[in-house]
């Protein structure tokens, strides 16, 4: 029954978007920014919402007493664990109170309505065989985007990781806060319980997300600030899914272990 339901729930998501897409594309047509931005977190509802009642997902958050205030000088970088896709749907409806600004790769823009929607807001999308290039170009578009008040959202990862694994967490988003004098604000998400990446079938359960105290960037490089998010984020992975590491012992949050080498691209 699982992967019936789980083929339902991509048929709703699937016939949904085209709904979605097509009116946040006739609106990009008259205006730009927020308004289109709220159409796109509209679908994102329903894809949870729909997550809910068909799957038996449902999420709790911890630690939204953290979230900095949302003003235009208080500008965040919030990095994230990055187990499936249900965080990339999850995030805008937890941070409702701001304009989320993912960075992406580019290959997502040619996906039918999905990529036509998110390619009309004011996002990221980055061509990853460009290297250094694609970095600047974070760093670039990440400036404008802070400076418009947005708060930019980065998997340091660069990819969805299974559950229990550690990624190589690079450090294009620690560059741009730092570059941009942002704040950090670190989220562990333990979804790949319930949703493993790349998974059709999916099971019920509770997807729990922990939002930590924002991490200064004053005096610190972007290796020494990427090694504490990367820290206390796979500290807090331990906590919220210690079952997921019980038969991993080489997965282990940074500081008991070497850490892995750091790169400035974003996957």
């Amino acid at each position: 029954m699982a992967g019936v339901r789980s083929w339902l729930h991509l048929l709703v998501m699937g016939s949904t978007m085209v709904f979605y897409a097509t009116s946040l594309m006739i609106a990009a047509l008259f205006v730009r920014g927020e308004p289109v931005y709220r159409i796109g977190v509209a679908w994102l509802s329903v894809c949870v919402s729909s997550a809910k009642w068909m799957l038996g997902i449902r999420y709790r958050v911890q630690g939204m007493e953290h979230l900095p205030a949302h003003t235009r000088e208080q500008k965040v970088v919030v990095l994230a664990k990055h187990q499936s896709t249900y965080e990339t749907f999850l995030m805008p409806l937890i941070l409702r109170h701001v304009v989320l600004s993912y960075v992406f790769k580019k290959e997502l823009l040619s996906i039918p309505f999905f990529g036509w929607g998110i390619g009309r807001m004011d996002m990221v999308h980055i061509d990853r065989k460009q290297g250094s290039k694609a970095f600047h170009k974070v760093l670039e578009q990440g400036r404008k985007l802070t400076d418009m008040g947005n708060w930019v959202m980065m998997f340091p990862e660069g990819t969805r990781v299974p559950r229990g694994e550690v990624g190589n967490y690079k450090v294009s988003g620690s560059r741009l806060a730092i570059d941009t004098g942002a704040v950090v604000v670190p989220v562990a998400v333990a979804s790949a319980r319930c949703w493993a990446p790349k998974a059709i079938v999916k099971f019920p359960g509770v997807i729990d997300v922990s939002i930590g105290k924002p991490i200064s960037t004053e005096g610190k490089t972007p290796n020494e600030l990427m090694d504490e998010v990367q820290q206390w984020i796979e500290q807090e992975m331990h906590r919220l899914d210690p079952e997921a590491y019980e038969l991993t012992p080489a997965s282990q949050p940074s500081g008991t272990t070497a850490a892995a080498p750091r790169q400035d691209s974003q996957d």
